[in-house]
């Protein structure tokens, strides 16, 4: 007859995943025929479980508890649950709170982290301004600091904190900065240095993020055709005019090169590229506007920080009395709108900008009311 093994791991034994979102991991432990225990480990969301269930830290428990098993037979001791408890007793919890303060400190970890990822330089910006605010918080410094109070204690730091102009963060800006630091504590548990996720403990306020309001092709010529007389307005402008009729987003529009990007196809040039942020293919026109914008640089299109665009384009906005709140990415939601009031297909739109998904389309591309107005008219002459 095969021995039964002294430790076995056992996830969510009583069936309450699905009702409380997580469930226990147990040890189970035999040390004698009709002498045995369930030892709770910790807590696991089924998306943990996964990464946890092959840890080095479960295995350590399993080996420890093994030892500790064999130990006792070995010297004869008493096969109780009691004694065995008395092996380990504050053992586990004790050598988790010193692998977290060994481990030493999070802000380290996270610059190595952003250090090492493969991403753009506007991202790696973002995130390095992340880890700066988290460091002048100053209660996320190590790894035992990571707890659920402490997370809860960040978001109302950052509800707190102001503008250079005085207002508030918006509650976009805020879930940007918890899904930065949040992306960096899912490296940590992933690595096991520390045992739980402690956003999961939380419950984050989320508040409806302001819609993007594009600009209509009328309040697109007032901005185009405006003569500005100050030279560095007038490379802002022309940046968010190259944007907004070819859709490309900032970080590409940075990185653009007429020479290596483009094709002509009859007497209109196409930009052939890969987007940085997501890796996806796209393929758009460059519309007249574009190319005169093209032809002004010489092919070369100037360099400006995509925060000295937006300062720069809340300028224009009031100049030129624009009603709208324009930031640099507007013109790629602007040039989907154009596109689609002119009945260019939403597939096509989509090719345009590099979206895999429609979805995503329509998120930047709110349908024009006159659009709508068109279809309902047709829509009821056909029920005429």
């Amino acid at each position: 007859m095969k021995e039964k093994k002294s430790c076995t791991v056992v996830f969510d034994r009583r069936k309450d995943l699905n009702r409380r979102g997580v469930s226990n991991v147990e040890i189970h432990v035999r040390l004698a025929p009709g002498v045995r225990k369930y030892i709770k480990i910790k807590e696991c969301t089924a998306v943990e479980w996964n990464y946890f269930s092959e840890s080095n830290e479960l295995k350590s428990i399993v080996a420890n508890y093994e030892k500790i098993i064999s130990s006792m037979r070995f010297l004869g001791e008493e096969m109780t649950v009691e004694k065995f408890l008395s092996h380990i007793e504050g053992k586990a919890k004790k050598e988790i709170e010193e692998k977290e303060t060994e481990q030493g400190s999070f802000i380290d970890f996270m610059l190595d982290c952003i250090n090492k990822e493969n991403i753009d330089h506007e991202t790696k910006r973002q995130r390095l301004v992340s880890l700066r605010d988290v460091e002048a918080f100053g209660k996320l410094k190590t790894f035992a600091d990571l707890t659920p109070s402490n997370i809860k204690d960040y978001d109302l730091y950052l509800r707190a904190k102001r503008k250079p102009n005085g207002e508030p963060f918006g509650s976009a800006t805020i879930d940007n900065y918890h899904k930065r630091l949040h992306h960096y504590i899912m490296f940590a548990f992933q690595k096991e240095m520390i045992s739980r996720d402690p956003y999961l403990s939380v419950k984050i306020k989320r508040g409806k993020n302001k819609e993007r309001k594009p600009l209509l092709e009328d309040e697109l010529v007032v901005l185009r055709d405006a003569k500005i007389t100050d030279k560095y307005l007038d490379r802002v402008r022309d940046l968010f005019i190259f944007a907004a009729y070819t859709g490309l987003a900032y970080i590409d529009v940075m990185s653009f090169d007429f020479e290596t990007m483009t094709e002509q196809q009859d007497k209109m040039f196409f930009i052939d590229g890969k987007r940085t942020k997501t890796g996806s293919n796209f393929y758009t026109p460059i519309l007249p506007p574009a190319m005169e914008v093209l032809k002004k640089y010489d092919f070369k299109l100037p360099i400006i920080s995509n925060q000295k665009l937006n300062m720069y384009l809340h300028v224009l906005e009031k100049q030129l009395g624009i009603k709208k709140r324009i930031s640099f990415h507007i013109a790629r939601h602007t040039f989907a709108t154009v596109a689609l009031s002119y009945n260019v297909p939403i597939d096509k739109v989509a090719r345009m900008l590099g979206h895999k998904n429609i979805k995503t389309t329509q998120i930047y591309a709110k349908i024009l009311k006159n659009s709508v107005h068109d279809q309902a008219q047709n829509l009821a002459r056909m029920m005429m």
